[in-house]
């Protein structure tokens, strides 16, 4: 479960405020996050990330108080327990398919790359239906296969938690639905929380839930 209680947040010299008297969401729920541009969908995944800190409040994941944990530490939560799909893919062109969807283990040392991590990807690959491109360049297939890519290397960690900040935000809509719906189909398998950045309402009918951001910021003004 993540539990946020009080928070607040806001980036230096910057009028953005970001205010969540509370804030719950159950282990296994599948969440989509809506909003205006600039009113703090991202930071909200980089705040339960560990990415960014709460100036003050309370948020916890699981039984892990985010507030109390430091750099290094934050690091070690991120790699165990978080799988982050980013807009923008995040792939490495030099690197090929396979490579990148293994890159969690090359570049954090805490992880062990073997034969059972390798398997996982090949199945990862043929469950999002590009097994047959993990040898082949980033620049060799489409954007709806970089963003599976993306999804591949998230999951690889059996994250607890799956945070994707428009995923779908760069496809056009027959892969809109595809992405969304191969990410609900993986949350449920391994009984993660999803939480999904969208801006388009027309995915959000298989989501258990709909949190508006903006809302947060008109209870503090009328509060």
């Amino acid at each position: 479960m993540i539990q946020i209680r009080q928070l607040k947040f806001g980036y230096p010299e910057s009028s953005f405020r970001l205010n969540i008297p509370e804030l719950e969401i159950q282990d296994a729920e599948k969440v989509a996050v809506i909003g205006p541009s600039g009113c703090g969908k991202t930071t909200l995944l980089n705040l339960i990330s560990g990415i960014l800190i709460p100036d003050q409040g309370e948020l916890t994941a699981g039984d892990v108080d985010l507030r109390t944990l430091n750099d290094s530490q934050r690091r070690a939560y991120r790699i165990s327990q978080i799988g982050f799909v980013f807009q923008e893919f995040e792939l490495i062109d030099y690197l090929n398919v396979r490579e990148n969807i293994l890159l969690p283990f090359y570049i954090n040392q805490t992880l062990k790359l073997d034969e059972s991590v390798q398997a996982r990807a090949r199945d990862l690959a043929a469950s999002m239906q590009i097994e047959q491109y993990l040898n082949s360049r980033i620049d060799q297939i489409s954007q709806g296969e970089r963003q599976r890519v993306a999804i591949c290397r998230a999951l690889l960690t059996q994250p607890q938690i799956l945070l994707a900040d428009e995923p779908t935000g760069n496809l056009d809509p027959a892969n809109k639905r595809l992405i969304r719906d191969l990410l609900l189909e993986h949350a449920t398998r391994t009984n993660a929380i999803l939480i999904m950045v969208t801006h388009d309402d027309r995915l959000l009918d298989e989501f258990d839930r709909t949190i508006d951001i903006e809302r947060f910021h008109e209870m503090v003004k009328t509060a």
